[in-house]
């Protein structure tokens, strides 16, 4: 990991959108059941019993899928942290696995790319350099990024000096 290298000047965690909480999942999970238990129910009424087995199998596969996604989606995170000597993206995939990204932040350049029909992409730019940010966003959520970040960068870039002796209203 990086070093901080003075105060910490902003500070952003992106995390992906975790819409199906632990009550969301089973209710999924009683619904898929409960609806494969019915086909399978009548199929077994028609004399076709191996579709019982089968619906069972493939709601217990999706059921699988889902929680194995939910399961690696809290694993992956971004953090943006900007200091007043460094600019550090770091990000921890599914898998758990971190990567790190240290940038001057004097010539790093935002950028929010509109993408019709996509989510639009936001860019960290140096020197020809660029790195992603935000991938874990949606729409909304990647337009405040950019402006807070923006704003961040703009503060470190053009510091306001406050100095009592210079106020006219002293």
């Amino acid at each position: 990991m990086s070093s901080r290298t003075g105060p910490v000047l902003f500070e952003a965690i992106c995390t992906p959108a975790r819409s199906l909480g632990r009550r969301g999942m089973v209710m999924l999970s009683v619904a898929l059941l409960g609806g494969a238990a019915a086909t399978g129910g009548l199929f077994l009424a028609l004399g076709a019993w191996p579709v019982l087995g089968f619906a069972g199998i493939e709601a217990g596969l999706v059921l699988f899928l889902v929680s194995l996604h939910r399961r690696w989606s809290q694993r992956s995170m971004e953090v943006l942290l900007l200091t007043e000597g460094s600019l550090t993206i770091r990000r921890t995939d599914a898998r758990g696995r971190q990567r790190e990204f240290s940038l001057d932040p004097y010539w790093a350049r935002l950028r929010l790319e509109e993408r019709p029909g996509r989510v639009s992409l936001l860019v960290l730019e140096r020197r020809g350099e660029a790195i992603e940010v935000g991938q874990l966003l949606g729409e909304a959520q990647k337009r405040d990024l950019a402006a807070a970040l923006g704003a961040a960068l703009r503060r470190w870039r053009e510091p306001a000096f406050d100095n009592p002796q210079l106020r006219e209203d002293g």
